[in-house]
């Protein structure tokens, strides 16, 4: 019985990483997916990506949902906070890639994320910040300097300088509030709410945001059958499935393990930028890629 025992808990747990490692990979697509569609604004590309997906978590979570109900309506501010965290991540993640590139804007939003996590730590919880995050901080704003810096163009016109910075400036936002409704959704789960609840519900109030934005940036969203296929799949596959996959694995898999299986994806991302859409790095420009991972790397040791 008992080898029984732990030969399942061997399988669950690579099942788990393989979940994550799904996820990780799901995610990393979709600025290399959409970079497919031009002519769909990135506006309406994050407004339907996940909208729709809020309303699918929503369905797929409403018995969860009913269980948690009593632990709503006194965290309703917090929600709502983190709902609205929600609805403006997809807009300032999709437009700072069509901004700043798929590598750029996907590397920096997701390497600020922690960042801007132990930051919420500290001015709201005020837990002290530790001397490995001040190296990581560090080390991850030269790498970002130089991931900018390194970005070869066609062309050095001063426009594309000033949507380069604005498409930092945009990762910056996207990685502060992907920071924000983590931390909300923490901050729930410590309280006694399912993580399903918690997200659910985040997900679902930005999608009564999200959705009806449609009606002024949706034009070209199903204007052809390749623009369609973009929007659902960025709905279901990535936003959906991605994290199906990921709370699948969260039963296996410990936290801190999973943070690291994540890492995959701003690697992935920057692979298929530079081999699917074309993107291309100096050597400043992969040493300042190679920093921010190492920054990445730190913020997981440094929470284990």
């Amino acid at each position: 019985m008992r080898d029984n025992s732990t030969m399942s808990q061997k399988v669950g747990y690579f099942r788990g990483i393989a979940a994550i490692a799904l996820a990780s990979f799901l995610w990393a697509t979709t600025g290399t997916v959409a970079s497919f569609a031009p002519a769909i604004s990135p506006l309406a590309i994050g407004a339907f990506a996940m909208g729709t997906a809020g309303v699918l978590l929503v369905l797929t979570a409403w018995r969860r949902l009913l269980k948690d109900k009593a632990l709503v309506l006194p965290n309703i501010k917090s929600l709502m906070i983190g709902g609205l965290a929600v609805a403006l991540y997809p807009l300032a993640f999709y437009s700072s890639m069509r901004l700043s590139g798929v590598a750029i804007g996907t590397v920096i939003s997701l390497a600020s994320a922690p960042l801007f996590a132990v930051m919420l730590e500290f001015f709201i919880s005020q837990k002290r910040v530790s001397v490995v995050w001040v190296v990581s901080f560090i080390i991850a704003s030269v790498g970002m300097l130089f991931l900018m810096l390194g970005k070869q163009s066609d062309s050095s016109v001063y426009v594309d300088q000033l949507m380069l910075l604005g498409g930092v400036g945009l990762g910056l936002m996207a990685g502060l509030t992907y920071a924000t409704y983590s931390w909300v959704a923490k901050s729930m789960i410590g309280q006694g709410m399912h993580s399903k609840s918690a997200m659910s519900i985040m997900f679902g109030l930005a999608a009564i945001v999200l959705l009806p934005s449609l009606s002024v940036t949706g034009d070209n969203l199903f204007a052809s059958q390749l623009n369609a296929s973009v929007a659902i799949y960025m709905a279901v596959v990535p936003m959906f499935l991605g994290y199906l996959c990921f709370g699948y694995g969260l039963r296996y898999v410990e936290a801190s393990k999973a943070t690291l299986i994540t890492l995959l994806e701003p690697v992935v991302a920057l692979v298929l930028a530079v081999f699917v859409v074309g993107e291309r790095f100096s050597a400043l420009g992969w040493l300042g890629a190679l920093f921010i991972f190492v920054s990445l790397i730190l913020q997981i040791v440094r929470r284990r």
